[in-house]
């Protein structure tokens, strides 16, 4: 049986020379551990991630519980207008103005987003179901019958009919487990609030009642 520990107990480890104050806490996820000849440097510490205690679909429909907006991200290939659908698109920062989305590693998009750099985040709006679900599918030609134009910004994909866009260029690119997240500075933007947005929920699209 393991001793519990005082998250804060200063007192040296039997089995290490020291353990930072910091890394006994016992409601984390995460346990640190200080490097003693380099204990104030960042990049010293070694993180150990506790034991996974739920499985993918559990992760899942937690994750499902928070409503989101819908998004399509566009940009140009070698080939023509690339585009695909988000839902993991969220504001970073005011000043500068950045943005921030996430692609899977595995997406056919990722090579002219590396690329081409200047993107468009388009804002689907509660009529556009459809449009989303067309830019979800793999495999398939995703601009057919789609009205666009190129961005002013950046010469980027915009959408017809969204109720809003931002525009911008890839400023940075994080690595996230089995995605990517690419950091964005807004160069110039647009939005229709005259209509509603977009929702996914739980699996399924959703309205918004007023």
């Amino acid at each position: 049986m393991l001793k519990q520990t005082s998250a804060w107990d200063p007192r040296p480890h039997p089995a290490r020379q020291h353990i930072g104050a910091a890394t006994m806490q016992r409601n984390a996820h995460t346990a640190v551990l200080s490097d003693p000849a380099r204990e104030s440097t960042p990049e010293s510490r070694l993180v150990r991630p506790a034991p996974v205690l739920f499985d993918e679909r559990e992760y899942r429909d937690a994750v499902g519980a928070f409503a989101s907006g819908v998004t399509v991200i566009t940009t140009q290939g070698p080939a023509g207008p690339v585009g695909f659908t988000c839902q993991s698109f969220y504001s970073v920062s005011i000043d500068p103005p950045l943005v921030s989305f996430s692609i899977a590693r595995t997406s056919q998009s990722l090579r002219s987003l590396r690329a081409h750099r200047n993107v468009v985040i388009n804002f689907l709006g509660s009529q556009q179901r459809e449009l989303s679900g067309q830019f979800a599918r793999s495999g398939t030609d995703k601009w057919q019958g789609v009205s666009w134009h190129p961005s002013e910004c950046n010469g980027a994909p915009t959408l017809d009919g969204v109720i809003g866009w931002v525009a911008g260029e890839i400023e940075r690119e994080i690595e996230a487990g089995d995605h990517l997240i690419f950091l964005v500075r807004v160069d110039g933007l647009s939005t229709n609030p005259a209509h509603d947005p977009l929702v996914f929920y739980r699996g399924r699209y959703r309205d918004i009642d007023c």
